[in-house]
């Protein structure tokens, strides 16, 4: 059995996907991008500050599937430029120091042409 999670602390969706499923004990989330949930727009402009943006946006998620960040078991990364590596981490590491299993690619365009998208699957 599954449950859609929804949060209007975190963005909508931009399609016909959901934030997050809760699945038994796991909660897996949609690929976040650096979208302001308070008016829908992408206000940040560098690598750094949109990395906070999708994080925020993960832990709001998280947090109205009933878990944290600290509880991520997973996560996937695309970064629009492998050169932003060095500075996504180090945003990354501020947010997900339980270091969760990583995949971490470059993608030729993200939507909404932004710098990062991060999904996380954790536990409940």
């Amino acid at each position: 059995m599954s449950k859609i999670v929804y949060t209007k602390s975190a963005p909508d969706a931009i399609g016909p996907y959901s934030q997050a499923m809760v699945v038994g004990n796991l909660v897996f989330t949609s690929g976040q991008i650096a979208i302001d949930p308070a008016d829908g727009q992408i206000k940040a402009e560098t690598i750094t500050e949109q990395t906070e943006q999708v994080c925020k946006n993960l832990c709001a998620v998280l947090e109205a599937a009933g878990t944290s960040i600290e509880k991520a078991v997973k996560t996937t990364c695309f970064l629009a430029d492998m050169a932003d590596f060095g500075a996504f981490n180090e945003v990354y590491g501020k947010y997900f120091t339980g270091k969760p299993a990583r995949s971490c690619v470059a993608a030729k365009q993200l939507p909404r042409n932004v710098l990062v998208e991060v999904e996380v699957i954790a536990e409940i």
